[in-house]
């Protein structure tokens, strides 16, 4: 008899239902091929999502875990090795510093994978935006989690319940992007949050489903159309320098 947990079962289900996404898109996402992936006998996943819906809901909440339990990770990883401490980390959040969970970002596009605390200087915002968004688009299980999220977001327009399930995380990483947009200096950090999340989730599309998957941006480059923006964003409040690095 398999060892394996309800909740590690749950997990191993999502994992498999991620890979049929980004591997042969929405359409060949069934119990069946899920079952296949995982390795599982037939009828297995049906236990754990009885309908397609609720099947596209689970892999979404599993993008959502992934990214979280990630990002904390690797900015934990890098506060310790630049600062000797973690402050701008809460254990088990995408969002340092924050409450809300990394939701892998449907809505907005961003995961919850990589942004500085509140608090910090622009340029620490700009570089962890750049290396979180680096990884989106160059790290091979990043990348497909990212695809498959893609593919969830055009699911959603024709289904109204995975719809509120993507919406609802969105709206909770837009009221984190804005503050810590706000933090940064902006004078309107909520109409710049949708800006940021524009320019992230656009330049990801671009990368991994658009026309420029031949020429993805390097981190240094990434990091200087980043900067760029948030000085802009920034410059509502005459604080570019000041403020925004």
């Amino acid at each position: 008899m398999s060892s394996t947990t309800p909740s590690g079962r749950t997990r191993q289900v999502g994992d498999a239902a991620v890979a049929v996404l980004a591997d042969r898109g929405a359409r060949g996402l069934t119990h069946r091929a899920v079952d296949q992936a995982a390795g599982l006998p037939p009828g297995t996943t049906s236990n754990y999502a009885r309908t397609r819906e609720a099947l596209l809901t689970l892999a979404l909440a599993r993008i959502a875990e992934l990214d979280a339990a990630e990002g904390a990770a690797r900015l934990y990883e890098n506060e310790i090795s630049e600062n000797g401490m973690s402050e701008n980390v809460m254990p088990g959040s995408g969002m340092p510093g924050s409450g809300m969970p990394g939701s892998g970002m449907p809505g907005s596009g961003m995961p919850g994978s990589g942004m500085p605390g509140s608090g910090m200087p622009g340029s620490e915002l700009a570089e962890g935006l750049a290396r979180m968004l680096h990884r989106m688009i160059s790290d091979p299980e990043a990348r497909r989690r990212t695809r498959a999220r893609f593919e969830l977001a055009l699911e959603a327009t024709r289904r109204p319940e995975l719809r509120a399930a993507y919406d609802d995380m969105g709206r909770g990483f837009r009221t984190e992007a804005a503050r810590l947009l706000a933090a940064s200096g902006s004078a309107r950090p909520e109409r710049d949050a949708w800006t940021l999340i524009a320019w992230v989730e656009g330049t990801a599309f671009y990368a991994l489903a658009g026309a420029g998957g031949t020429a993805v941006p390097s981190l240094t480059e990434l990091r200087a159309q980043v900067t760029n923006l948030l000085a802009g964003l920034c410059d509502d409040d005459a604080v570019r320098h000041d403020r925004c690095g």
